[in-house]
């Protein structure tokens, strides 16, 4: 016996299990000796350990982001101005969300742990400030009123534009909140945490760090030539910028092809929904014919539990079979769904992936007439419950006739099936289900004079059941009901010699007034927006599932026509994909607008706010070309990545022309309010050096504060990891956009606005001489390995060896001193029509002319062989042969090879997999 506990929407889910946990113990001591509860489904164990993950990650980020202060200040004071207020818009976040209602779940930490680097960065750009102040003024840190008046006109100097860039962050979040239905659902709290610890890191970065900044800057101070590492860095630094500013057209050149370059890329990069959470059990549901009986599914149910045990990897197996009495569960009656609860990763078996082991398990629970669909818990349930589909993809076919949906079900999977990536391909069997029909023959009724109400109470009576009385032991009331034994009702023969009493007191047999006889009909009938529904049910593996459903709907409309009044929709978690998309489209320019109305306001320019935007457009390119080197999908947590990119980039550019307009300024006060051209370009390359210590490390701190969750492999990483990529390679991508390409334009734009751009250059502003050797090796070694990478993901199955190029390897057999293997392109035979190779290799690996070859396949049924009509014939290459079959049924298929040629004569006979 066993029950299911439902939480009600919007509870948190762990507070939840922990009273059911304690309701559980205080009732087991009055169980019967011997009756325990022992859940066989437990999420708070994934629970416990996403959070776990995204904690430990934020303590690794702390740790880096202090290591990251220690190598570029090298002032301990400092690095405890920056570093002792982090955890408290971590608390004050913590106190928001709780007030919010939001609970401490994988997403609202994510928030957090993708914005310890922003949290710090508004920091270090004030403690640096005042740094350099008290450094360059040389203030005796014992002279405690100078160290206050200093640090306070340094943070008015950046107090405004650093407050405003974090605002543009904040805002430029906003449209997180614009999600709606599930993506919504996921995203809103880590849109909450972020937003209340930037809020709370803006307000500490120009209240609490300043007076931090009074009390903690003394003792000796380094200057930032006396640093190792930054003398290492302007060293480089310098050179690159001047050759940039005396080559101003081939430096925006050079950004806009990287540009183009990732747009370039971004078309072969797929799209889903979300990335997969593994949640650490998976969810097994083997689909049988509609009209099996309830005692044969159980038996097929505990003999697949017990080849899903048989695997070291598996802890235990509980399987439900059909449905329970509840309307919450809306499985049909023939499928079952087993949870199988895996052991921890370290306890598997070495090699063994989750891939991997899933297909292994869908090879040894195969079995004759049963489609098999794997996924996970949690998922299924969300499917089911959104879209009513219980697999990744489903196709709905929409009409007014059961007969046709299903056949136009069975012609779409058949066309599904020979698109890449398809997986576990179901089309719904609409009309197999048994009945038992019974037809009064009115005119026998009349001759016999018997009413038809007489003998419906008759057959009532026989086969289903009426309730006599009622009977009372204590509290408990029990239904006493009747009706014929089994051996009466068993077949139609049994029933037809029921006998029904006529008002003449004669008896008369049913099969007298009735015809009795079996026929099929649907076993369950779905209707959606008023039509009758037919779904097809499958998963995507080995590709995104956007770039699949755009193969697989142009392939279905060509090689499938329907009558007319049907159609087809597209629906599973692609569904959920659609909807994101299309409010993505709307939110993704609403951000972009929102950020350069803010910078408008800022600059009272259109084309100062115009420059400062470039950073977008920049911290892209990173962020895509990483995305593509590490494989991942356009995904909604992707594009939630690049909305927090946005933000960041955009405040890094405001603050470096802050510091160039400073530059410019004083340049214009020692020169007396006469600005010349070569004067303008030194303030623009002093103002750029002195941003680059606070920029190298803000972007550091966020490169530091990503890399704990990019090398984690704990549970949620799956789902961290995509979500940071953008962040991670954006603002790599944002450094060398912000020190090099920000500073070209701002010289460009101001000579042009102070009508310097025709005033020569003096020789000493020629940039010195550049050792370009290195340079231009490491550009080609960049060059090249992209390319390489680009080769090997794209252009590689040319390359291969024979025997991959006939596809993967399905089964090999040996038959005396040859080896006969079976190969298709998926590396499985799947229900449905197959077109795969047959070889023909001798020991030593060879492939060897086996001459004429036949074949067959067949799967013995009680009472009947079903046959594929398996078909072989020659091709091209000597040895290998091309095969086609129809399998009707997944399953174990017994199939025979024979042949006759240079090799001799031979024959084999084996068991294939049909999956």
């Amino acid at each position: 016996m066993g029950g299911v506990v439902v939480a009600r929407s919007g509870v948190n889910t762990k507070l939840v299990i922990d009273a059911v946990k304690g309701r559980i113990a205080q009732i087991q001591p009055g169980l019967p000796a011997g009756v325990q509860i022992v859940p066989f489904y437990d999420r708070s164990l994934l629970i416990a350990q996403s959070a776990d993950t995204l904690r430990r990650a934020l303590l690794e980020e702390i740790a880096l982001v202090t290591l990251a202060h220690v190598i570029f200040l090298m002032h301990f004071r400092s690095i405890l101005i920056v570093t002792v207020p982090l955890p408290l818009p971590v608390l004050l976040s913590f106190i928001g969300v709780y007030n919010a209602g939001i609970s401490s779940n994988i997403m609202s930490l994510a928030g957090i742990a993708i914005a310890i680097g922003v949290l710090v960065d508004a920091g270090i750009v004030v403690t640096e400030n005042a740094f350099r102040y008290v450094e360059q003024r040389q203030v005796d840190p014992g002279d405690r009123a100078r160290v206050w008046q200093t640090v306070l006109e340094s943070t008015r100097l950046v107090g405004r534009p650093v407050f405003f860039s974090m605002a543009i962050i904040l805002l430029a979040f906003v449209p997180v909140f614009a999600l709606t239905g599930q993506e919504g659902k996921l995203f809103h709290p880590l849109a909450f945490t972020k937003t209340f610890a930037v809020l709370a890191a803006t307000v500490i970065s120009v209240t609490l760090v300043p007076v931090l900044c009074s009390f903690l800057l003394g003792g000796k101070f380094h200057a930032e030539g006396a640093n190792p590492v930054m003398r290492l860095l302007r060293r480089l630094y310098r050179p690159i910028l001047e050759t940039a500013l005396a080559h101003r057209a081939l430096t925006i050149t050079a950004a806009a092809l990287l540009f183009a370059g990732a747009l370039f890329v971004a078309r072969g990069i797929g799209s889903e929904f979300m990335p997969p959470l593994n949640e650490g059990d998976l969810m097994f549901m083997p689909i049988a014919d509609p009209s099996i009986s309830l005692e044969a599914n159980t038996k097929i149910a505990a003999k697949q539990n017990a080849a899903l045990m048989t695997f070291p990897e598996v802890e235990y197996v509980v399987a439900k079979v059909a449905r329970a009495d509840t309307s919450t569960d809306p499985a049909p009656l023939n499928m079952t769904e087993t949870i199988v609860h895996l052991k921890p990763r370290e306890q598997w078996r070495a090699g063994i992936t989750l891939d991997r082991l899933r297909a292994d398990m869908g090879r040894a629970v195969q079995m004759p007439g049963v489609s098999n669909i794997w996924t996970m818990p949690i998922i299924n349930r969300i499917d089911m419950l959104t879209t009513g589909v219980r697999s990744e993809v489903g196709v709905k076919i929409f009409g007014t006739d059961l007969t046709t949906l299903e056949d136009a079900a069975r012609r779409i999977s058949d066309v599904l099936r020979q698109v890449p990536g398809a997986s576990n391909v179901y089309p719904e069997q609409v009309t197999n289900g048994q009945y038992l029909n019974i037809e009064i023959d009115r005119a026998a009724a009349a001759r016999y004079g018997i009413g038809v109400g007489d003998i419906q109470q008759v057959i009532e009576t026989a086969i289903g059941e009426t309730t006599l009385t009622t009977t009372i032991e204590g509290r408990r009331r029990f239904p006493v009901r009747v009706r014929y034994s089994a051996e009466y009702r068993a077949d139609p023969q049994m029933l037809g010699q029921v006998l029904v009493a006529s008002p003449r007191g004669s008896q008369v047999p049913l099969s007298e007034l009735a015809r009795i006889e079996h026929v099929r009909g649907p076993a369950m009938i779905s209707s959606e927006n008023g039509l009758l529904l037919a779904t097809v049910l499958l998963n995507v593996q080995g590709r995104d599932v956007g770039g699949f459903v755009e193969e697989a709907r142009a392939r279905v409309a060509r090689d499938v026509s329907l009558p007319a009044g049907y159609y087809i929709g597209w629906s599973g978690r692609w569904e959920n994909q659609e909807h994101a998309r299309q409010r993505l489209q709307l939110v993704l320019p609403i951000v972009l607008l929102v950020i350069f109305v803010l910078l408008y306001f800022t600059y009272h320019s259109l084309t100062e706010a115009a420059h400062v935007l470039l950073a977008v457009p920049f911290a892209l390119t990173g962020g895509v070309y990483l995305l593509w080197l590490l494989g991942y999908n356009f995904s909604v947590a992707v594009w939630v990545g690049f909305i927090a990119l946005f933000g960041t980039a955009v405040q890094t550019g405001v603050v470096m022309v802050i510091y160039l307009e400073e530059a410019v300024a004083r340049k214009l006060q020692e020169t007396g309010g006469a600005l010349t051209r070569q004067a303008l370009r030194d303030a623009v390359v002093e103002g750029a050096l002195l941003r680059l210590r606070p920029k190298v490390m803000t972007v550091s701190t966020v490169v530091a504060g990503l890399l704990p969750i990019m090398w984690s492999t704990r549970v949620g990483s799956e789902v961290m990891k995509p979500l940071a990529t953008p962040v991670l390679g954006g603002m790599v991508s944002s450094l060398a956009h912000v020190l090099v390409v920000t500073p070209v334009i701002f010289f460009w734009l101001h000579e042009r606005r102070l009508g310097l751009q025709h005033e020569p250059l003096s020789p000493a502003a020629t940039p010195p001489s550049m050792n370009w050797r290195p340079v231009a090796t490491a550009l080609v070694l960049l060059i090249a390995g992209v390319g390489s990478l680009y080769v090997w993901r794209h252009v590689r199955p040319s390359s291969q060896t024979p025997e991959a190029a006939a596809g993967q390897v399905v089964q090999r057999v040996n038959a005396d001193s040859l080896q006969i293997s079976l190969l298709s392109p998926t590396g499985t035979l799947h229900q449905g029509r197959n077109v795969f190779a047959i070889e023909f290799r001798s020991s030593d690996g060879r492939l060897v002319d086996a001459g004429a070859v036949r074949a067959s396949a067949n799967m013995p049924m009680p009472g009947m062989v079903t046959s594929s009509g398996l078909q072989v014939q020659r091709t091209a290459v000597a040895g290998r042969y091309e095969a086609s079959a129809e399998f009707g049924m997944a399953g174990a298929w017994h199939m025979a090879l024979e042949w006759d040629g240079p090799v001799g004569k031979g024959s084999v006979s084996f068991e294939g997999a049909v999956q």
